[in-house]
């Protein structure tokens, strides 16, 4: 086992990454930029190093500067947490080559789950369900549009190296392909630098549900059930439980079963995500790959006992998982919310400045993961996650509950937050019956930011 870790991010999944790391025994590093000069992560770890100025292409993202503040504090492995560069397959061999452990999967697995178009190949391959739809990427718009009347309208269409939400558009039928297909690669080549799209079928009314995979280096990969993630704004999660409503345990062995056999088709060690549409008949479909730790992963934690986060650090210093798939265990029902400085009254609009007050709620089974503390300036260069609430409850009934209550004592103010959303969205009727789908919020919230029936 190493003995110094860095912690290659910043905000609440910094602090969890160092809280792990202290209960192992393990000194930490901190990087930041001069505009998180006073964030908890650099207020907790042992040491902390300024890689940079506020925006993050000049400090988050500069690997020479991280590669330099390992060689300062003798740090010998690295956690690059979620976002940032957690799926920089370059980033992790350079790490390799340079003598840090990077604690996280091997970088050919990043390379390959993170072109979707080899990804889905990769898949079809091992016999894991995918959408219809060749998933090669399309030469030319004729092209797009024979492979479209193939499979049939609705499609969808994907940039190849997207990801995040990020580099695709629904398209309901034919006279709407010219446009998403422009669209798409346009965004393909500005932000990913790679202009291949290709399309699938678009799987109306779905829900997007995900098994997390943890695997180590000895060849043994398990999963730990499945997250719901079906509540979601313009393909960004916003509440995340488990168990999902429209899961059985037929399915849940079935998609779990589908989850390990694509790890070990890309030899996949450290945590993952196996990420997959449900359709309203019970089929599934692979969807993508997260090579990394996830912003939701409290919630498989809560709900196993297991921490994902402390099995990341073993696994890269070689330890071999103490339990089989057998011994997995999930009791009860984990929700997750994300409370984050936007106002859904504007449009979603983010916010940025002092937190005037700032008391997260507590008590039995409530989790709270947040870097932000009373008097914490928000940054105008980054996310606006404030803080993750997680409960855990008997029945999905009481953990609803026990998160309204938690919601309700959470006192922060200051900054407008989705707080108050959250609330209304636990007491809406759909919600309640666990019979959402994708498409919720646009069917289901107002201009204004409210919620109807």
């Amino acid at each position: 086992m190493f003995d110094k870790v860095l912690v290659c991010n910043r905000g609440e999944i910094a602090v969890r990454i160092i809280r792990a790391c202290r209960q192992l025994g393990l000194a930490t590093v901190a990087v930041y930029s001069a505009a998180d000069r006073d964030s908890m992560p650099v207020r907790l770890a042992d040491e902390a190093v300024c890689i940079g100025p506020g925006p993050a292409a000049q400090s988050y993202l500069n690997i020479p500067a991280i590669l330099y503040a390992c060689a300062k504090t003798g740090a010998q492995a690295l956690h690059p947490g979620y976002g940032l560069l957690s799926e920089d397959a370059d980033f992790a061999e350079i790490c390799a080559d340079t003598g840090i452990t990077f604690i996280g999967p091997p970088a050919t697995a990043i390379r390959a789950m993170g072109d979707k178009t080899a990804a889905r190949t990769i898949m079809r391959q091992a016999g894991v369900p995918t959408p219809p739809g060749d998933g090669l990427p399309l030469e030319d718009l004729d092209q797009a549009r024979q492979q479209a009347a193939e499979i049939g309208y609705p499609v969808i269409v994907k940039a190849a190296a997207g990801g995040g939400g990020r580099g695709m558009r629904i398209v309901p039928e034919a006279a709407d392909l010219p446009g998403a297909f422009a669209e798409v690669r346009s965004t393909a080549r500005k932000i990913f630098l790679d202009d291949r799209i290709y399309l699938e079928k678009f799987i109306a009314g779905a829900r997007h549900v995900e098994f997390q995979v943890l695997g180590d280096s000895h060849g043994h990969i398990v999963h730990l059930g499945e997250r719901d993630c079906s509540i979601q704004r313009r393909q960004q999660k916003v509440v995340e439980e488990s168990p999902s409503t429209v899961i059985d345990a037929r399915l849940r062995e079935q998609m779990g079963a589908a989850a390990v056999l694509g790890a070990q088709a890309v030899d996949y060690t450290s945590a993952g995500t196996m990420e997959f549409l449900v359709d309203s008949s019970g089929r599934f479909y692979f969807m993508e790959m997260n090579p990394r730790i996830q912003v939701e992963h409290p919630v498989t934690e809560m709900l196993t006992g297991i921490d994902l986060v402390s099995w990341m650090i073993r696994i890269a210093a070689g330890e071999r998982l103490s339990f089989g798939q057998r011994d997995v265990r999930m009791s009860g029902h984990a929700l997750q919310v994300r409370v984050t400085a936007e106002d859904p009254a504007a449009g979603w609009q983010g916010a940025c400045g002092a937190l005037t007050s700032f008391t997260p709620p507590g008590g039995p089974r409530v989790r709270v993961d947040t870097h932000a503390y009373p008097g914490y300036t928000v940054p105008p260069y980054y996310d606006s996650l404030l803080a993750k609430v997680i409960v855990h409850g008997d029945d999905r009934e009481h953990a609803i509950r026990l998160m309204d209550c938690a919601l309700a004592e959470f006192d922060c103010s200051g900054l407008s937050t989705t707080i108050g959303f959250h609330r209304d969205l636990l007491r809406h009727p759909v919600f309640r019956a666990g019979t959402h789908r994708l498409d919720f919020l646009e069917r289901y919230m107002r201009p204004g930011g409210q919620l109807t029936a």
